[in-house]
């Protein structure tokens, strides 16, 4: 596995960088750009990734990431109000953007169904803070992966990548077109499927064995689809003794994680 530097051998060695004036190019991948520090030197640092298209920073940012990668060649300093420009209106940038090509899904069977082994499996999360917060918390507490389906799941860049803080280069993603084949074609890897549902009886302490489970959860609104929810060995919520009857998704992902890591 090839290093940062290794990977682009026309990086050259750190120099002195000061701001010009900015030329902003025709960008037809606006929807492509990371920003955050995290988010970008992950990134950069990510040998899945191939070769940067643009990197904007500010002279700052344009020393810290010439100290840690090297001087790309893609690098261009400029002042933060022209980092502001190009991006989505409010992106909190830190100093820093990437647009990069985008990461390649894994296939299911890269996942290797072990003890202890936890994926996540969302059912409709559209939204790119729920998915960047799930994200993070998989990287917290050790997931094997996150599986998205194609259509409905957001692009992996933009807020979604900046709530992530870093965890889309460090959570291997698979997408998938259907969650129920998907889940069949797990279950003959060896996994086990667990569907949060509020409405059941079975605590979710009680649904997991310590082998390799996936945690389905499903949206906000209308929770798992049927269909899904059939498709999982058993369902389980988590326990509310204080009497509120819903998580946010992202929370329910945290403390499903959280379960499923005591036994390791």
């Amino acid at each position: 596995m090839s290093s940062p530097r290794e990977r682009n051998a026309h990086w050259k060695g750190s120099k002195k960088s000061s701001p010009k004036p900015f030329n902003r190019k025709p960008d037809n991948g606006s929807d492509d750009w990371l920003w955050g520090w995290h988010a970008v030197s992950e990134a950069l640092g990510n040998p899945r990734r191939g070769a940067a298209i643009r990197i904007l920073a500010t002279p700052d940012r344009a020393r810290e990431l010439e100290s840690r990668f090297g001087r790309p060649k893609a690098l261009e300093v400029v002042e933060a109000a022209a980092i502001s420009q190009i991006l989505p209106q409010g992106a909190v940038h830190q100093g820093v953007a990437l647009r990069a090509a985008p990461l390649e899904s894994v296939a299911l069977e890269d996942f290797k169904a072990e003890r202890g082994a936890v994926l996540l499996m969302l059912d409709q999360v559209t939204d790119p803070q729920n998915v960047g917060a799930i994200l993070r918390s998989a990287a917290a507490f050790g997931a094997c992966g996150v599986i998205l389906q194609d259509r409905h799941a957001p692009k992996l860049t933009g807020a979604l990548a900046k709530a992530a803080v870093g965890a889309v280069d460090r959570i291997p993603t698979a997408h998938v077109v259907n969650l129920s084949r998907a889940l069949e074609r797990l279950a003959d890897l060896g996994w086990r499927a667990v569907g949060l549902d509020g409405h059941t009886e079975t605590f979710l302490g009680d649904a997991l064995d310590g082998g390799p489970t996936v945690l389905v959860l499903g949206s906000e609104g209308e929770g798992l689809r049927r269909l899904v929810a059939e498709h999982c060995d058993t369902l389980a919520k988590i326990p509310m003794p204080g009497g509120f009857e819903s998580l946010n998704v992202s929370a329910a992902a945290a403390v499903a994680l959280y379960e499923a890591a005591r036994p390791r």
